[in-house]
């Protein structure tokens, strides 16, 4: 356990709806729940089905784009099977990565955003930018006129790839022809993942579905961002104990968590809640940031998954482009 000073000291080294996961919906489905309601269990068989594969992809985001392109990073790619590899982009500095792949066993796309790895610096700074402004309408028209506000360091690391990203999607649907998409990430990338799948939602046919599974999450936005979210995305995000970067920036200037949080409760990855209403103060809301643990951020949340470019084949250092 840190103090707050330590953690203001070293948590950007650690930044990078309705509970619908791959189209199972697994508890409360709308923000207008109470912040305080009970959580209730999340069961293993779900946890497998559900929430694993989208954890093991967002964790071969932290790889390099070489070892991602040929799906040989050790580990996180091992654990999937039958993927094709469609398109990256980011320099996994400023821009960080995302990928594209066709999930063969599942017939889906699947859109990967990296997280903020320590050891990158540039990708630290997108985190620093803590105001809210307005989420872009010309992307969103339905945030015209409205007072949805967003983290402007998020939105401006999602506008740096958000064309190229769409055009990829668009292109995988058609050489592929499946009927949905999955987006996923980690810590900064859970956040990007967040915007990603708002913005594909928008653009692509209503008979595509979309599922948004994230780890690690920070607030991305105002309270009208999250009801925006839990109307439009159904977001489902995975909180681990005391991890800090869940809970901030700080409902105090004015972010808000939406709908959808699943929350590990112990380091025995077996115990999970699905936790009812926006920022539940029974789950991650209810955390201390005078008593945190950062290395919950990083895993293993479960089944050993822990994020982060140590479990790349490269390791933290030489990895592909990196």
């Amino acid at each position: 356990m840190l103090t707050l000073i330590s953690l203001l000291s070293i948590l950007p080294a650690a930044l990078s709806a309705p509970l619908s996961i791959f189209g199972q919906n697994i508890g409360p489905s709308t923000g207008s729940d109470s912040a305080n309601g009970t959580p209730t269990p999340v069961s293993l068989a779900t946890v497998n089905s559900t929430l694993l594969r989208p954890a093991q992809f967002a964790r071969v985001a932290y790889c390099g784009t070489s070892e991602i392109e040929s799906w040989n990073c050790g580990a996180p790619c091992e654990a999937l099977k039958n993927i094709t590899f469609l398109q990256a982009g980011g320099d996994q500095g400023a821009i960080p990565l995302y990928y594209i792949a066709h999930d063969a066993d599942e017939q889906q796309l699947v859109v990967a955003h990296e997280g903020t790895d320590p050891v990158k610096f540039l990708s630290i700074l997108n985190d620093a930018q803590f105001g809210l402004v307005p989420l872009n309408s010309s992307r969103f028209p339905e945030a015209a006129n409205t007072d949805i506000q967003v983290h402007d360091g998020f939105q401006q690391t999602f506008e740096r790839t958000a064309d190229g990203l769409l055009a990829g999607v668009k292109a995988g649907l058609a050489s592929t022809g499946v009927s949905k998409i999955a987006v996923t990430g980690h810590s900064l990338g859970a956040a990007l993942a967040s915007m990603t799948g708002a913005m594909i939602i928008d653009a692509v046919d209503p008979s595509v579905q979309v599922t948004v599974t994230t780890f690690g999450m920070p607030r991305g936005g105002n309270q009208a961002f999250a009801d925006f979210l839990d109307s439009k995305v159904g977001l489902t995000f995975v909180t681990n104990q005391h991890d800090p970067v869940t809970i901030v920036p700080p409902k105090a200037l004015g972010f808000q968590h939406s709908s959808g949080e699943i929350h590990i409760v112990d380091d025995t990855q077996q115990n999970l809640v699905a936790c009812p209403g926006q920022d539940n103060v029974n789950c991650a809301t209810g955390n201390s940031l005078i008593e945190f643990d950062i290395v919950n951020h990083l895993g293993p949340y479960f089944d050993d998954v822990t994020f982060g470019s140590q479990e790349c084949a490269g390791g933290i250092f030489g990895q592909g482009s990196r």
